[in-house]
């Protein structure tokens, strides 16, 4: 998947082997609150997860169709007992950790091309109503693993070393981020070990490896893109990763200046930190807009020098959600490229039906695809 400020596109590579393409234009936000400090980081991420929701849901229904067709061609068994499929039941236990393994994979900084999803389409208005509905699962996942679990984590190292730490000091949100952390990396490599998730990882390197190559100013061929490094500084991993030091210093602020107005309730300790759970909640937005901006300045000034020591937090975890692309995804990684460039430079041309390539070569052969490169 590739975006670029005035287009979208994602390439599928069917069981086939045929390339699937579908891309359109956008419109680009040049002014207006979209373009606004702190209000852009809320808006592109809102935006990405849609994106990445529909996506996932198009890769999935030609998935489905691909093992539907082999099932009604083949009489050797369900496609489950062939290597290389999926049983439903799999599918259904990975579909969750996809929505977050996307999460994880998604560009977060607009730039001159950054990770998007799929446009529309011609079924459009379809793919829009799942998009928004499977963007809402993996949104409140977030918020339960990414926020209440370590808060119950926190409380259960305060109790158990008798730390005797209020809930809203900084102290115990010092804790909370620790464990915050601690979830995010030991959540990514559990669901690394799934094998759908670990291609979505493999796909994910070799799309920091093609805008590397494209950064680079060099061919967009895979040989090129096969030297680069999987690791990105815009990468959806680093912003996880920097939320958690966010929310550290945010929540601590917030416990001092709004605790002291929480009214005495009763239940005590439980009640007290539901209820500090959720006051926390408003404060996500505000999260996500500081976190994006810091990664914004830290992806335009520290990728060289001394100050790149301040990615390696983001670029160590990185190493769980990306993993050594193949060719053949690096050829994927490399047509939605060109076709995302080929939009750029015909802006004007009018949205176009999915395109079908029976093969890399191909697409390569397409006049468009081939007259973009770097």
């Amino acid at each position: 998947m590739m975006r670029s400020p005035t287009s979208v596109a994602i390439v599928c590579r069917r069981r086939s082997g045929e390339l699937v393409v579908r891309e359109q234009p956008m419109s680009a936000v040049t002014k207006g609150p979209r373009t606004w400090p702190f209000v852009r980081g809320v808006a592109t991420l809102v935006e990405s997860l849609r994106l990445g929701s529909q996506a996932l849901r198009w890769s999935a229904d030609l998935y489905e169709q691909d093992l539907a067709a082999e099932e009604a061609a083949s009489a050797k068994g369900p496609a489950s007992k062939r290597p290389g499929s999926a049983t439903s039941g799999g599918a259904s236990l990975s579909s969750l950790a996809l929505s977050m393994a996307a999460i994880a994979a998604q560009d977060v900084e607009p730039a001159a091309l950054r990770a998007g999803g799929p446009a529309p389409g011609p079924d459009g208005a379809d793919a829009k109503k799942k998009g928004g509905g499977m963007g809402l699962l993996p949104i409140a996942f977030a918020i339960l693993l990414f926020v209440a679990a370590p808060q119950a984590g926190a409380e259960l190292i305060n109790k158990v070393f008798g730390l005797g730490l209020e809930v809203t000091s900084p102290a115990y949100q010092a804790i909370t981020g620790a464990a915050k952390l601690a979830i995010v990396v030991a959540y990514l490599f559990l669901i690394r070990q799934i094998p759908e998730v670990r291609r979505v990882f493999q796909y994910h390197g070799a799309e920091h490896k093609a805008i590397s190559t494209y950064e680079a100013r060099e061919e967009l061929e895979v040989a090129n893109a096969r030297r680069k490094t999987a690791m990105h500084p815009r990468c959806g991993t680093t912003f996880l990763v920097m939320v958690a030091l966010v929310s550290i210093v945010v929540f601590s602020m917030a416990g001092a200046s709004l605790g002291a107005l929480l009214p005495e309730l009763p239940g005590g300790r439980v009640v007290e930190s539901i209820g500090f759970f959720l006051m926390k909640l408003p404060f996500l937005p505000l999260i996500a807009a500081v976190t994006f901006e810091i990664q914004r300045l830290f992806a335009r000034y520290c990728t060289t020098g001394p100050l790149r020591v301040l990615l390696w937090p983001g670029f160590l975890v990185q190493k769980i959600t990306t993993a050594e692309p193949e060719d053949a995804q690096l050829e994927i990684a490399l047509a939605s490229l060109r076709a995302t460039l080929w939009r750029e430079e015909a802006v004007a041309a009018p949205a176009q039906p999915d395109r079908v390539f029976p093969d890399y070569a191909k697409l390569l052969a397409d006049p468009g695809y081939a007259g973009a490169h770097s």
